[in-house]
């Protein structure tokens, strides 16, 4: 039985859930909103909300996309007692994640997660080519229009800002310079591309894509910002093998087996930008007909 943890109305998953019929696999989808208490039966452990129940011994493979497992938490009166069974039961909890991530699977939920900044440093010690970057709480050090800034964090989108429902924050070139400070801020050169390139990697196995983006002014600094009336051109690429090998070495670091990566081509040079545990990738998939999605239902 495979498990997926994903959430409601999540694309990716509902097109590797199409693969998965096909294939005849079984599955249980876990979403967001479900809690979990862990129950035993016959000395097997299983685990139950309101829409699914399954015994941990028979989940042979698992795909963490998005979302997580939450679990009941069970509080009592006496203060002594609870704060035993608090503890109790987090290790319970734990237990569950740490036996279903030791299974075979796609990705993990607690390391879901990744630290910008942490992965760049991984990413120099395998010999990957990375844009110069540093941390500020000015501009006084900046390159006016050779530096850009874009977010630390992994999500790139700010709710409801300025009256509008969803904002993405997007990589930004610095022309001015700012009288006052700020918070922390992270700031990296700009590199002038050829192309970018989008890999999906899962296991070893490369889907990589050249993004031409760098003719549309629209898109030249950050592609997403899409021109649907003229959308830049996606093809097949092959990245080199020495730089695939040093990219393996940094996953299997980070012990991610699964995510998008981003490169820049440079002239000679392929500069690493960055890893996304749960980035889209279906897009990419579709233009160079890689059939990824088909690829992570073979492989669970």
């Amino acid at each position: 039985m495979i498990l997926i943890i994903s959430k409601k109305q999540e694309t990716t998953t509902n097109e590797v859930i199409k693969w998965l019929l096909a294939m005849g696999k079984k599955f249980i989808r876990v979403q967001e909103d479900e809690v979990f208490e862990i129950k035993t039966k016959e000395k097997r452990i299983y685990i139950e909300s309101d829409r699914n129940c399954f015994y941990l011994d028979e989940i042979s493979s698992v795909w963490y996309r998005r979302g997580g497992l939450k679990f009941k938490n069970f509080h009592y009166d006496n203060h002594s007692v609870n704060i035993h069974m608090q503890e109790h039961q987090h290790w319970l909890h734990d237990y569950v994640i740490k036996t279903l991530e030791s299974k075979k699977h796609i990705n993990k939920q607690s390391n879901s997660a990744v630290n910008k900044l942490f992965v760049l440093e991984q990413a120099k010690k395998t010999g990957l080519d990375v844009p110069e970057y540093y941390l500020a709480e000015n501009t006084c050090d900046v390159v006016l229009d050779k530096t850009i800034i874009k977010p630390l964090t992994g999500n790139i989108t700010i709710d409801a800002y300025q009256n509008y429902g969803e904002s993405i924050m997007y990589t930004h070139v610095i022309d001015r310079q700012e009288e006052d400070s700020f918070f922390i801020t992270f700031f990296q050169e700009k590199i002038e591309k050829d192309f970018e390139i989008r890999s999906f990697y899962l296991n070893g196995r490369f889907f990589s894509t050249a993004i031409i983006s760098q003719n549309d002014e629209r898109t030249k600094t950050d592609f997403r910002k899409y021109n649907l009336e003229k959308p830049n051109r996606n093809v097949r690429y092959n990245l080199p093998i020495e730089i695939e090998r040093k990219t393996r070495q940094l996953m299997e670091l980070l012990d991610i087996n699964c995510g998008s990566i981003d490169f820049i081509k440079s002239e000679e040079k392929f500069y690493f930008l960055e890893v996304n545990t749960v980035g889209q990738f279906l897009g990419v998939s579709s233009m160079c007909n890689y059939g990824a999605e088909k690829a992570i239902a073979e492989y669970l």
